[in-house]
């Protein structure tokens, strides 16, 4: 079995963390990768020396039998999926950031991790991920697990006419407009008052940026369907966010939105529940009096 390390720099590594995670894949005869900019701060931070041959930088190469290990927040684990060389390797999340409900496991017990992953007791989500497509530039990275967010970069309101497949469900006027996945509902989706949805549901969530009308609402939609936005900027700065990267679109831009063929196949390390999750990240049911 070949683990696939990624991380960034930003990550505030923790020294003891990684020589623990090393010392497992060691001890558990485990093959590894890991990309370049994490292999810096492991030699920086710790006496480890990662071997030329087990460096990649733009996409490690895929082998018979992986796992992605992501270590850091959920942002570090959305940069990883990126550069997945195939959708049927799973993703397992390890978490030193600060909410984390993509990388559930909490770094406690890594040891523990990698020996389930070694002896194939991890359980696995298929989670829909999100294809944009039309007048933006990404096609060399289509695909989004959170959220697709078109939103105003200046001070004027921008106004974001929606369709679902022929149907027209509102023009937007405002901020802009989140169109997010299951998975990205407890994300940028529930900052601007989405619902929190169970990541198995067949669904997508659109809502509304500060929108000038107070009667729209985030609207819940079958996964089965197209989205189509249409801008209309007045000229003002306008951005389009898919996870983590951020792109300009102009002024009568028409982008389309999709359910991806290829799901991401995400792992949940101690065999938790969504609602496990949400009950600890949350504090449901803590009383703070």
């Amino acid at each position: 079995m070949n683990i696939i390390l990624f991380s960034r720099k930003q990550v505030n590594h923790r020294p003891e963390q990684i020589v623990e995670m090393f010392r497992a894949i060691d001890k558990l005869g485990l093959d590894y990768s890991v990309n370049e900019d994490f292999a810096l701060s492991i030699e920086q931070l710790t006496d480890i020396n990662i071997p030329a041959e087990k460096l990649y930088t733009y996409g490690p190469k895929a082998t018979d039998n992986d796992v992605m290990v992501t270590y850091g927040g959920d942002g570090t684990l959305l940069e990883a999926v990126q550069l997945l060389p195939s959708r049927d390797i799973p993703v397992v999340g390890i978490n030193c950031g600060r909410l984390g409900y993509l990388t559930a496991d909490d770094g406690s017990g890594i040891v523990e991790l990698f020996e389930r992953i070694a002896e194939g007791k991890i359980g696995y989500q298929r989670r829909d991920m999100l294809r944009i497509s039309g007048d933006v530039e990404c096609q060399d990275n289509p695909l989004v697990l959170n959220e697709v967010a078109v939103h105003r970069g200046g001070a004027t309101m921008i106004s974001v006419e929606t369709y679902v497949d022929d149907n027209c469900i509102a023009t937007y006027h405002g901020d802009g407009l989140v169109v997010s996945t299951p998975t990205g509902s407890t994300a940028y989706s529930l900052s601007a008052g989405g619902p929190i949805v169970d990541p198995m549901c067949n669904c997508l969530i659109l809502s509304p940026l500060a929108p000038h009308n107070l009667t729209m609402r985030p609207v819940v939609v079958p996964n089965n369907i197209t989205i189509t936005l249409r801008l209309i900027s007045r000229g003002s700065d306008v951005l389009l966010s898919a996870d983590n990267r951020t792109y300009r679109i102009k002024d009568g831009a028409m982008i389309t939105i999709e359910r991806a063929p290829e799901p991401l196949i995400l792992a949940t390390p101690h065999n938790n529940t969504f609602y496990d999750t949400l009950r600890e990240k949350m504090m449901w049911g803590v009383d703070n009096r």
